[in-house]
């Protein structure tokens, strides 16, 4: 089990994982450290805990942009091969 210590907003976090590299749980570190500074950077004086939920309501909103685009590129990529298996069954 990988695990590594991180620091976020200048506090320190030993961070473990099962089975990941400790370079990318640092970059999930900095990932979220990133996050946070946007929110403090549109708003100073929050509260700590009011920018961990807007930076997680930021993630979260990113995560579902990109499954909802992820499904649009499967969908057109499944009816590509499909027009694809067409256009080669005129050929057979």
């Amino acid at each position: 089990m990988g695990h590594v210590e991180v620091h976020i907003l200048g506090q320190k976090y030993i961070i473990k994982g099962d089975n990941e590299a400790p370079e990318y749980l640092v970059q999930l570190a900095e990932f979220v450290e990133g996050k946070l500074k946007e929110v403090y950077a549109t708003a100073p004086h929050i509260t700590p805990l009011k920018a961990v939920i807007l930076a997680a309501l930021n993630i979260s909103d990113e995560l579902h942009k990109t499954k909802k685009d992820h499904k649009s590129i499967s969908q057109s990529i499944r009816s590509i091969e499909d027009q694809t298996d067409t256009i080669i069954k005129l050929f057979d």
